[in-house]
Parts: C-alpha cells; structure tokens; sequence
C-alpha cells in the first residue's frame, strides 16, 4: 500500500498539486533513465559486433596456412639451382619417401646416424652446388642439430641401390632400408637460414634461400626453442602468417638468430 503524506498547513488543492509536480519530474527521470537504457543497449551492440569481427579477424590469423603443395607436408626446400628436394619428418614419412617418389635414378641423401631423415632431388640434372646443399640440409635435420654438433657425415646414393630386403638373419623397421653399393660422402657444416618471398616462406642452406630471397635471417646452433625463435623470425621477416608455419620448418633442438 503506498502512503501518502499531506502538508495539513496546505489546502487539498496545494498538496495535490505538489504531488503533481513530483509526479512530472519523476516521469522525466523514468524517461531520462529509460532513453540512457537504450543508448546502452545499442553501444552494447555495437562493442559486442566489433568483439566478434575482431575474434573472427584473429580466429583467421591464427590459423596455420593450408598447404597448397603435395610436397609441403614433408621437409623441403629449393636449391639455388631451383630445384625441389623433399625429406621425411619420421619414419613413416621416410617410408613414404623412398616407396612413392623414389625413382631408380633419384639421387636419395641419408646422414651416418640413426633417425635421420631420406632427402630425395625430385628433378634430374642436379649440380654439385645443388649436392652440397641437400647433404647440409640432411646434416640439419638429422640428430646432429639437437646433439650440438658443428658437422656431420652425409652420403647419397641412388634409388637403385636401397631396398627393403634385409640381410639374413636382421629386421628392418619402418623407415629403414638396406644400401647396397658405392656411396658418395660430404661433411657439411651445420648452417641453416630462413626467408620469405611475397609471404612464401623458403628454408635452406643459406646459399639456396638467398638465391630466392634477400629477405632471410641465418639460424645457428643456441639456446632457444622453436617457437621463441619463430616469434623472432616472424619479427624480423615481417611475417603475416601463423608461427606455427615458420615451426615446421625449424631443425629439431635450441637454436639462435646468428648476430
């Protein structure tokens, strides 16, 4: 029940009339609330439309780009030459490798140590530079990276001499294979290095990625991990893509921007 209070010094008249008063000024407080509501409301949209174009913009940012080539979901790189050359990130990928793209007359490169990947030139005619390129590369993306070591021992063969049939008595396991034959050896020092060419990124030797690209940071042996060093990259190439695509291409282990 409301109350209603009178002024006995006030006639009837005076005190409705009062109460009249009060009554218009509180309607236009309703109002001034109720437009102040609306305003909210509509500013509220409003932040709330931008939150979701903005949350859209970074969802499509952040993602990792499609691969656009077959062969980018292996290791790979371009020589100076411009030739393809692609490796195994595992052992099903070297399994893969040696099974699907390899021809007899392929040109298959292996380090001297377990776990290391098969490194194919897809195209014929390869020079020596080209060579020397693919065994650093294979040298890189074996052990020896995350093992601190300034060389390693890298052969090639061809893909005649692999086979999967084993000696009498052994086993081979995935991504294993038997070389038979005349092996030709390199000992490249580990040197690496990252570039972007119209926001295609290019790993590689240093000698091949600046072949395509002056735009490329040189990588050594350090103390960071992989995606530090890809913050740092994205940094100094001007990267717009996701970290994630300049991690697939890092060799396994800590590594530093060389000075």
């Amino acid at each position: 029940m409301t109350r209603i209070i009178l002024d006995i010094k006030k006639n009837l008249e005076e005190n409705a009339s009062i109460y009249f008063d009060r009554a218009k000024k509180a309607k236009k407080k309703i109002k001034g609330v109720e437009e102040a509501l609306k305003r909210f409301a509509q500013q509220q949209q409003t932040l709330e439309k931008k939150q979701d174009e903005y949350a859209k913009e970074q969802r499509t940012k952040a993602q990792p780009k499609q691969l656009q080539h077959w062969y980018e979901k292996f290791r790979w790189i371009r020589t100076s030459q411009g030739l393809l050359c692609i490796g195994g990130r595992d052992a099903t990928q070297n399994e893969i490798l040696i099974k699907k793209y390899t021809k007899p007359t392929s040109i298959v490169f292996h380090a001297e140590m377990s776990g290391s990947p098969f490194f194919i030139i897809i195209e014929d005619h390869a020079s020596e530079q080209s060579l020397k390129e693919v065994a650093t590369t294979t040298a890189v993306y074996s052990r020896a990276w995350k093992l601190g070591l300034g060389s390693a021992e890298v052969y090639y063969v061809l893909g005649e001499q692999i086979s999967k049939t084993a000696q009498s008595g052994e086993y081979l396991t995935k991504g294993s294979f038997m070389i038979r034959g005349k092996r030709t050896s390199y000992h490249p020092r580990l040197e690496f290095a990252i570039g972007l060419r119209e926001q295609e990124l290019l790993a590689g030797p240093p000698q091949a990625v600046q072949a395509h690209t002056e735009n490329m940071v040189r990588l050594v042996q350090g103390t960071q991990k992989a995606s530090e060093i890809a913050r740092e990259i994205k940094k100094k190439l001007s990267y717009k893509g996701h970290i994630d695509d300049i991690i697939r291409l890092l060799p396994t282990g800590k590594i530093s921007l060389s000075r």
